[in-house]
């Protein structure tokens, strides 16, 4: 009992001790700077958060670009194996079809988003 006792008024001594603050101090901000300095102040880095997301956007595009091609191949390898058949051939045309109408899908959309992205940034800086 008494040993219960002792780790109550320890813990509640404990949690009325004074806690040691570890604060740092913040960097000095503009009115016209846009809060680069906190990623590095913080371990994460000092690229624009715009310039961020535009590389991030182009990968996806990429990416995007080479699940097309791919689709294109395989209706075209469907077409080459289909040895004549009209059922398997009307399937690798589908296939061919639908990757093209992808690509220019993706090809339209990188655009507009290349597009947005420029915009924006020459229009927050001023460049």
């Amino acid at each position: 009992m008494k040993l219960k006792q002792m780790f109550a008024v320890l813990a509640t001594m404990s949690m009325m001790a004074p806690a040691v603050v570890m604060a740092q101090a913040t960097p000095q901000v503009t009115p016209n700077d846009l809060g680069i300095q906190f990623g590095a102040a913080t371990g994460l880095g000092n690229k624009d958060i715009r310039v961020t997301v535009a590389s991030i956007i182009r990968t996806a595009m990429g990416l995007l670009g080479i699940v097309a091609v791919v689709i294109i191949l395989i209706g075209g390898f469907k077409w080459m194996t289909a040895g004549g058949n009209e059922e398997q051939t009307g399937e690798a045309k589908k296939w061919i079809f639908s990757g093209v109408i992808g690509l220019a899908i993706i090809l339209s959309a990188y655009a507009l988003a290349t597009f947005i992205i420029n915009s924006l940034v020459t229009a927050t800086t001023g460049a």
